[in-house]
């Protein structure tokens, strides 16, 4: 499995624009980091992932989307939660 997670972190790197990217399991523990990202924040981003799917509970994983300064966080869950940050 964690052959599978560095390439999809890789992956995620490798777009323009992308300045890190963070994957948590259900817990909030950090299964993998690339870049400039704090693995100290899997557990808040699974938190914020879960805290709005709240807000609609019929509807399937919403993407959230945070301005940071001159970066945005844009948080998924599908399975594990993932978080890729951007220059904007």
């Amino acid at each position: 499995m964690e052959e599978q997670v560095d390439q999809i972190l890789d992956k995620v790197m490798a777009a323009p624009g992308n300045v890190g990217c963070l994957l948590a399991n259900n817990q909030g523990l950090c299964i993998g980091a690339r870049g400039n990202v704090s693995e100290k924040s899997a557990g808040i981003i699974v938190a914020i992932s879960e805290q709005a799917a709240k807000l609609d509970p019929n509807c399937n994983a919403p993407v959230v989307s945070l301005e940071i300064g001159d970066r945005m966080c844009i948080i998924h869950k599908n399975g594990i939660t993932g978080a890729v940050y951007k220059n904007i």
